[in-house]
């Protein structure tokens, strides 16, 4: 048998159940939905993530589509299913959790006897440290972005090309490989030696159907590829970039983007301009370096200073 918090699946079984992770205000215990797929066939152990960012909705959207597809009967290995990870952030919307206002994803490996956000990571550290693959869903928030995947442990790791293998594998088309900020789970399950990477599955408000789609089909991809499930992926070259390019608002007032996700820029195009009520130019933005048009903000009215943009650099073919 094969447990997570509550849910428990003997081979050949699906269960479902909670997971434990602290008391809410009122003194009730909090369990985060868990699943527990179990194979009848021995195989490795995947170990799935939603919604650590509690605004990011789109992996919750591939949870809640790959799950019921899946038939023990026909699965090698184990899945272990963490459906929302950050669970006061998804109860209210936010990206961040509103009990202590930390970002989940930087709290890994956590503390069980820490902050509430300390203790989900701890909880989930836990769980996803038993698997052999971690795949840990986000999106671009609620921003505009293209569909990516992520290497956060740094090209020097020593699974650096596990990581990768597994990112090509999932398949979105684009690979940021850049070393990740302290406390992510991307960062921090590699130095107990799992591949892990983070799928951002666009950017949206709510659900988008098309990078659902995608994320779906990047799960089943890696459960054919690792032999969880019969058939064959195959693994295709991918454009990688090795980081960032952000770009703030010069000037307040409403901005006119240029270029389309992921439109390939050269070194001083035209990326977006910043214009009044009125339609009068204020500034206009180029790219400081030639890359791709990853990411943007969702709504036009800006503050000088803000945030606009970013622009994916150091590209190659990988």
């Amino acid at each position: 048998m094969t447990s997570l918090g509550t849910a428990r699946a003997d081979p050949g079984e699906i269960n479902t159940g909670r997971l434990t992770v602290g008391e809410g205000p009122d003194g009730g215990s909090i369990g985060l939905p868990v699943a527990v797929i179990n194979g009848v066939g021995d195989g490795k152990t995947l170990y799935l993530q939603a919604a650590s960012d509690g605004d990011e909705l789109n992996g919750v959207g591939v949870v809640r589509r790959v799950v019921p597809q899946l038939d023990p009967q026909e699965l090698s290995g184990t899945i272990l299913v963490v459906g929302i990870a950050n669970y006061f952030a998804f109860q209210h919307g936010e990206h961040r959790n509103p009990i202590d206002d930390t970002k989940l994803n930087r709290t890994y490996p956590g503390d069980e006897n820490g902050t509430s956000t300390e203790r989900i990571a701890a909880a989930t550290f836990d769980a996803a440290t038993r698997a052999d693959l971690i795949l840990d869903l986000h999106q671009g928030s609620t921003s505009r972005m293209i569909n990516e995947v992520r290497v956060r442990c740094g090209k020097r790791h020593r699974i650096h090309d596990d990581c990768l293998e597994l990112a090509k594998v999932f398949g979105c088309g684009h690979i940021l490989d850049q070393k990740g900020p302290e406390g992510q789970l991307a960062r921090a399950a590699p130095d107990k030696g799992i591949p892990t990477v983070d799928p951002e599955l666009g950017g949206a408000v709510g659900f988008d159907q098309e990078s659902i789609e995608i994320g779906v089909e990047g799960v089943f991809n890696v459960l054919k590829y690792y032999d969880f499930l019969p058939g064959s992926v195959g693994v295709y070259t991918q454009t990688r970039a090795g980081g960032f390019e952000q770009y703030g608002a010069p000037s307040g007032g409403i901005v006119d983007f240029k270029v389309e996700l992921g439109d390939r820029v050269s070194r001083n195009r035209t990326l977006f301009e910043v214009t009044d009520v009125f339609g009068r130019i204020k500034a206009t933005v180029s790219a400081d370096s030639d890359g791709i048009f990853w990411r943007s903000r969702r709504r036009p009215q800006v503050a000088s200073g803000e945030y606009v943009c970013s622009v994916g650099t150091d590209l190659d073919s990988y």
